[in-house]
C-alpha cells in the first residue's frame, strides 16, 4: 500500500527510488574555474535546458548559472535532454542575475549576452575575450533589458534565411562553439 501511495497510481513493479535533490554548486566554484561560463536568463523549457547542459559537457566549459525564479531547474526532464551530461557540467543557482554579472566583472570575466537586433555584434566577426560568462535569454523574449544592461557585450547570430530567430538551445550553442573554435585558434 504504501509503494502504491508513493507512486500514485503508476506501475512500481515493487520498487521505488526517490532520488536526492540536484547538487547545486555556489557560484564561486565555477568563478575559480576561469572557464567560460552560461548564464541562462529566465529559460523555462527542459528541452532547451538539457541540450545547452549536453553542449556545455561537449565543449568542456566552467558552469551553468541560473536564476532560482522563473527558471527550468534541474529535473528529470532536464537529466534525460541532456542524455546525462548534467552528471558532468556544474550547475549554480542564484537570486539575482543581475548582481550574478557584476561579481563575474569584479572577477575579471567578460560578460556578452546574446542579442538579436541590430545593437549587437556580428558572433563571427566577434574577437571574445577570455574569460567568458555567455547569457542566452528566455524563449519567447530573449535575454532581459536589466541583464542586457549589465553585459559588457551584446552579440547576434548573422541569420540568413526566412527565420529571425533560433531557440535558445540552438543560440546558445552555437555561440558557445564559437568560444570554442576562438579559443582554439588563439592556441595555434
Amino acid at each position: 500500500m504504501m509503494l502504491d501511495d508513493m507512486t500514485t497510481g503508476a506501475n512500481h513493479q515493487g520498487v521505488v527510488l526517490d532520488p536526492a535533490d540536484y547538487p547545486y554548486l555556489d557560484v564561486s566554484d565555477l568563478i575559480e574555474t576561469g572557464k567560460t561560463l552560461l548564464l541562462l536568463d529566465h529559460v523555462q523549457d527542459p528541452q532547451n535546458f538539457g541540450a545547452l547542459i549536453r553542449a556545455a559537457d561537449a565543449v568542456d566549459i566552467g558552469g551553468v548559472i541560473l536564476p532560482q525564479d522563473r527558471s527550468v531547474s534541474v529535473t528529470p526532464s532536464v537529466v534525460n535532454a541532456s542524455a546525462g551530461a548534467v552528471e558532468h557540467v556544474a550547475v549554480a543557482l542564484v537570486a539575482n542575475l543581475n548582481r550574478t554579472l557584476e561579481r563575474l566583472e569584479e572577477a575579471g570575466y567578460w560578460t556578452a549576452g546574446l542579442a538579436g537586433d541590430g545593437d549587437a555584434t556580428d558572433l563571427f566577426e566577434s574577437d571574445l575575450p577570455s574569460p567568458v560568462a555567455l547569457v542566452v535569454g528566455s524563449e519567447g523574449k530573449g535575454i532581459s533589458q536589466s541583464v542586457r544592461g549589465k553585459c559588457q557585450l551584446l552579440l547576434k547570430i548573422p541569420m540568413q534565411g526566412h527565420v529571425d530567430s533560433l531557440n535558445a538551445a540552438t543560440a546558445g550553442t552555437v555561440a558557445l562553439y564559437e568560444v570554442l573554435r576562438q579559443r582554439r585558434a588563439s592556441l595555434t
